[in-house]
């Protein structure tokens, strides 16, 4: 090649590189509904707790709570008023989402909406999503785009995430531009007043608005992961009896094997970040903050640890982990897009994400389902 063919083969290439575009999967508005009903710790003190072979705990109420806040961090979470549900809940976030976007509802290609029980109304022991609770947040949005087409997914607490994949999948494929895709829980309306893991789940929903945006950097979402175990793994989390002796053996209720899933958490969560991060050219050391399901305190930090120390990499567990689990509890599918609204939205003290920042998506829950986000912002 002579020398002149060469020059312009460079600057064809270079030009090439200047004017390459990208489809990126792109959060442009958020938006998250925090009941203002607040159950302290305190609260639980004076309430009967049985084991699961219905043998009573005996030890002081002071001391068993006492116990649960050093293990989960949890001092007190947020309940739904008798009148609210889930889909009105999930609506409230997505009103903001929308307005926080800009844009016009009727442009909303999918709304995908992760719970795990639907409308379950105060003093009913059944799960309602007939319709499906997207369509009740389509109704209530008053959207009437017939293009708009809403359902809803199943996929524990990593529900939210799920979403995300889902939509950014239709974005890519060009089949959608724009998305809405909500996580919301009432926990409250499915828990066992006689089971210490009562005072685990909260109700909250989180949304946010996903566009398909050409533009000459790539950003958004950059890479996911999924991973499932339905073997010995799949009833980790179930609907089981109440822990109070004869109680009615048809009336079930969310029953977990917690020390399973801590240990299943600490094995898998931090392979499935790693195996996110491994798909971008992003190294772990320019990851701002990992956003984790808000299940509990010492199971994220020690998650966290282990997905750095696959890296041979320490990190700040205060400044790379944000949490608000000591004040909202366990909210499942509602944990991580609240988490993330709030840091967007600047009332998450001592946190921020700002555009260019590296920040990784994680959760785990029922199924036994765990994916991960690398997401640039």
């Amino acid at each position: 090649m002579t020398g002149s063919l060469r020059t312009r083969a460079l600057i064809q290439l270079n030009f090439s590189k200047i004017n390459m575009e990208y489809v990126n999967t792109v959060i442009t508005g958020t938006g998250s509904y925090i009941p203002s009903r607040i159950i302290k710790n305190s609260q639980f003190t004076t309430q009967d707790f049985f084991e699961k072979d219905g043998t009573r705990i005996s030890s002081p109420g002071e001391e068993v709570v006492g116990k649960f806040r050093d293990i989960t961090g949890i001092a007190e979470r947020r309940w739904v008023t008798e009148e609210q549900t889930t889909s009105q809940i999930a609506a409230l976030a997505a009103e903001k989402a929308i307005e926080a976007a800009g844009i016009d509802r009727e442009t909303i290609d999918h709304i995908i909406v992760g719970h795990n029980f639907g409308d379950v109304v105060q003093g009913t022991i059944q799960s309602d999503f007939l319709p499906s609770i997207a369509s009740r947040v389509k109704h209530a949005l008053q959207i009437k785009s017939t293009s708009c087409i809403a359902y809803d997914l199943i996929f524990g607490c990593p529900g939210w995430i799920q979403g995300l994949i889902q939509a950014d999948s239709y974005i890519k494929s060009g089949l959608a531009k724009r998305c809405l895709v909500i996580g919301a829980e009432t926990l409250s309306r499915v828990v066992d007043n006689y089971d210490r893991d009562t005072m685990i789940f909260s109700d909250g929903a989180g949304a946010c608005i996903v566009e398909g945006l050409t533009e000459t950097e790539k950003r958004g979402i950059l890479a996911s992961s999924m991973m499932n175990h339905a073997a010995d793994e799949a009833y980790y989390l179930y609907l089981g009896r109440s822990n109070k002796p004869k109680s009615d053996p048809k009336v079930r209720y969310i029953k977990m094997h917690g020390r399973k899933i801590y240990e299943y958490s600490l094995s898998f969560v931090p392979s499935a970040m790693k195996a996110a991060l491994d798909k971008t050219d992003v190294p772990v050391e320019d990851i701002k903050k990992v956003l984790l399901h808000q299940a509990n305190e010492k199971m994220d930090e020690a998650i966290v640890k282990r997905f750095y120390r696959l890296y041979k990499v320490n990190a700040d567990m205060n400044d790379v982990m944000p949490m608000n689990i000591h004040k909202l509890g366990n909210s499942s599918v509602a944990t991580v897009p609240t988490l993330y609204d709030m840091i967007i939205k600047g009332t998450l003290n001592g946190h921020q994400i700002t555009p260019g920042d590296h920040v990784i998506f994680a959760s785990v829950g029922a199924g036994m389902n765990i994916n991960a986000i690398v997401y640039k912002q």
